[in-house]
């Protein structure tokens, strides 16, 4: 008897962590919008202080470990592009993240940004304006 409330008593638990998780969490697979090529691996988490990130874990490319983001500016001028930070500050709301930025290393420039879940793809919609209205969206395959 006491194995069985030992082991419900763990479902519960294991339950009601999975309730407070996203699943737009975990390693997606980048894709160009202009020519479908997969770039590299994002992995999105929550950190400590409540806020969404994503950081690139790997790049598809020949010589990954010598790629630097050249044309970012102030901490990121000259970093790795495996281990930057290119999703910041984001929050979940109504099971998207949003208010937050997106850096493209490709130009260096911030974004504002919204990530959400359509049909088990995750999509990024980087924008000009706040509302989303002057961007573009890329769609990332899970990992």
């Amino acid at each position: 008897m006491k194995k069985t409330k030992f082991l419900l008593a763990a479902m519960l638990f294991v339950a009601v962590q999975m309730v407070g998780q996203t699943p737009i969490l975990g390693d997606w697979i980048t894709v160009d919008d202009a020519s479908g090529e997969q770039k590299s691996v994002v992995r999105i988490y929550q950190a400590e202080n409540g806020k969404y990130y994503g950081t690139i874990v790997e790049l598809f490319e020949e010589n990954p470990t010598a790629a630097v983001c050249q044309a970012c500016t102030g901490e990121d001028h000259n970093q790795p592009i495996v281990g930057l930070t290119i999703i910041r500050d984001m929050q979940l709301k109504d099971g998207e993240l949003r208010g937050g930025k997106v850096l493209d290393p490709d130009n260096g420039k911030f974004y504002y940004a919204k990530v959400y879940l359509k049909d088990g793809k995750l999509i990024l919609r980087g924008s000009l304006d706040k509302a989303g209205l002057l961007g573009r969206s890329q769609t990332w395959l899970p990992k």
